[in-house]
């Protein structure tokens, strides 16, 4: 996990959800990167020449297609895209085991219909009625605290869970193919940031080491924080106030408030990201791609699509694909492998 993670860094969904050094690196690097195949988990099918294609025109100099580096923006969705999103969301299995953890200490919970909801890994009971239950799951872990506490939470739980088919970490059961695509894209001078609705908070912790990707290029769902002095020290207290979610519809409208740029490219697994697909590609007067990941492969990972067992139902997003010209990526045809080997 060091090594995957330290080479990244030079070279710098349902949600339960400027620039950075890379792109100026990529610049520098993108000769000597482009010498080798800078995809080898990606088969020689269709779907990599598109994605090789694309960044050909627009990254190359004297090309009709070609894109400033500043405008070379691409977003990617987390859960579902870059990692695994079965048999929960990783951040609704963090809730959950936080849940589990702070129990004894809150046995008032037991009767609490959304942690009851959660510990039978109902997720359409929690995505009720306007994300209700969740929201309550997200009170109870996730408000209340400093952002600093928050964080601990997250790295002790990233450092002792792991994923109950995989049994490796969960910041392990990241797509293989996705952090070569990511290093791509920054070695041509893109920046990449993730749009999910998985929490922000939550993203910021593993985003940089996991995919090389800044804090300051993670968008995601949140409440507000609450500035104050505590025993003369300033801190930030998470709330639940002005909850924003970045899912659907949601997501252009955070790339236009964070970002202020349209992206190029956009990747995505599910009808919650189509939204931020269209906006990528439909209209944009610049040259423009936008990927589908297909979940099609259930021996090494899971196959799903219009009925997910978890989050990522895929079906408007998927017809709408060879209209719109979006590439569909076939997980089990298209990937050569989809975790990195265990260390």
């Amino acid at each position: 996990m060091e090594t995957r993670s330290a080479m990244i860094g030079q070279m710098n969904e349902s949600g339960f959800g400027i620039k950075g050094l890379g792109w100026i690196v990529g610049v520098t690097m993108a000769v000597s990167v482009s010498a080798a195949d800078p995809l080898p988990s990606w088969k020689a099918t269709a779907a990599k020449k598109a994605i090789v294609d694309f960044v050909d025109r627009v990254a190359t100099e004297g090309s009709p297609d070609f894109v400033p580096v500043a405008e070379r923006i691409a977003t990617f969705d987390n859960d579902g895209t870059l990692w695994c999103e079965n048999p929960l969301p990783f951040q609704a299995i963090f809730a959950a085991d936080e849940i589990e953890r702070l129990l004894p200490d809150h046995p008032e919970w037991e009767s609490n219909a959304a942690v009851q909801a959660l510990q039978k890994r109902d997720v359409a009971g929690l995505s009720a009625n306007h994300h209700k239950g969740l929201l309550e799951i997200l009170a109870l872990t996730h408000a209340g605290m400093t952002t600093d506490e928050f964080d601990q939470r997250v790295r002790d739980w990233l450092a002792t869970a792991e994923h109950p088919r995989f049994n490796r970490p969960f910041d392990q059961c990241v797509y293989q193919p996705m952090l070569e695509l990511l290093t791509y894209l920054r070695a041509n001078g893109f920046q990449t940031w993730i749009v999910s609705g998985g929490g922000v908070d939550f993203m910021r912790v593993f985003a940089d080491d996991v995919y090389g990707i800044p804090p300051d290029q993670v968008i995601g769902s949140y409440g507000q924080v609450k500035f104050e002095m505590k025993d003369g020290k300033p801190t930030l207290t998470k709330t639940l106030d002005t909850v924003f979610i970045d899912d659907k519809e949601g997501k252009p409208v955070g790339i236009h408030t964070f970002i202020g740029r349209r992206p190029i490219a956009a990747f995505g697994n599910s009808d919650g990201d189509q939204a931020m697909i269209q906006y990528t590609t439909i209209d944009n007067p610049r040259p423009s791609f936008g990927l589908i990941v297909h979940h099609t492969d259930g021996e090494r990972e899971y196959a799903y699509d219009a009925n997910p067992k978890s989050s990522g139902k895929l079906v408007t997003a998927l017809e709408a694909a060879p209209g719109n010209g979006w590439t569909v990526v076939d997980m089990k045809n298209d990937w050569t492998t989809v975790f990195e080997a265990k260390p």
